[in-house]
């Protein structure tokens, strides 16, 4: 868990193969609905683009029908849900009745000047995903991707007033998630702000503490 921009798409993954667990990405699950212009993404895309959340209905179908499939049997890594506590709870419902249960709540907390730099400043090639910074990472020539020289995108949930928006509505109601967590005592809290790989380090020590 963390704000738009703390790091959890870059670190879910590295976790993901250090513990063998499936990584299962709600925005990257949504992105693709959108890409395929089905009728679920249809109705996400203008609370995505517009940087507010997804209504909890459709966000909470779609992780538990995700729960149900076979590699997620020992367990899977969340990344972007829950982010209501209506979410939360529906979640814990889930696996209540499926005889699971929510491990750890990992927050990765980040200062805010710091996340909205580095919103600001990201893309992805559209041919092959690999993500750049173009302040800390650019690719060597502007707009172009290294690895096979396709065109590079920037969100537009990343754009700066979408931002803004994203950080407000993580502010009312996703943070209140993390003390839903923190009451059940379940909610681990690391720094985002050094390198990924110090962060990855931070992340894994943590949990096998």
């Amino acid at each position: 868990m963390g704000p738009p921009g703390a790091g959890k798409g870059t670190q879910a993954p590295r976790l993901s193969e250090h513990l063998s667990a499936p990584h299962v990405s709600t925005g990257d699950m949504l992105r693709a609905e959108v890409a395929a212009s089905s009728n679920l993404g249809l109705k996400a895309k203008t609370f995505m683009d517009a940087g507010d959340l997804v209504p909890d209905d459709v966000m909470i179908g779609m992780i538990v029908a995700r729960l149900q499939a076979d590699d997620a049997s020992d367990g899977i890594i969340l990344d972007g849900f829950p982010r209501t506590v209506a979410q939360a709870v529906a979640l814990d419902e889930a696996l209540y009745n499926s005889g699971g249960s929510i491990d750890l709540a990992v927050s990765i907390d980040v200062d805010r000047d710091v996340l909205i730099n580095r919103l600001a400043g990201r893309a992805t090639c559209k041919n092959c995903k690999t993500p750049y910074h173009l302040t800390f990472s650019p690719p060597a020539t502007a707009g172009e991707c290294d690895k096979c020289d396709g065109e590079l995108d920037q969100r537009e949930d990343d754009q700066p007033e979408a931002v803004k928006n994203r950080l407000k509505v993580f502010d009312k109601q996703t943070a209140p998630v993390l003390d839903y967590y923190r009451g059940r005592k379940k909610l681990l809290s690391i720094d985002g702000a050094a390198s990924p790989d110090e962060v990855f380090t931070s992340l894994v020590n943590a949990i096998s503490s």
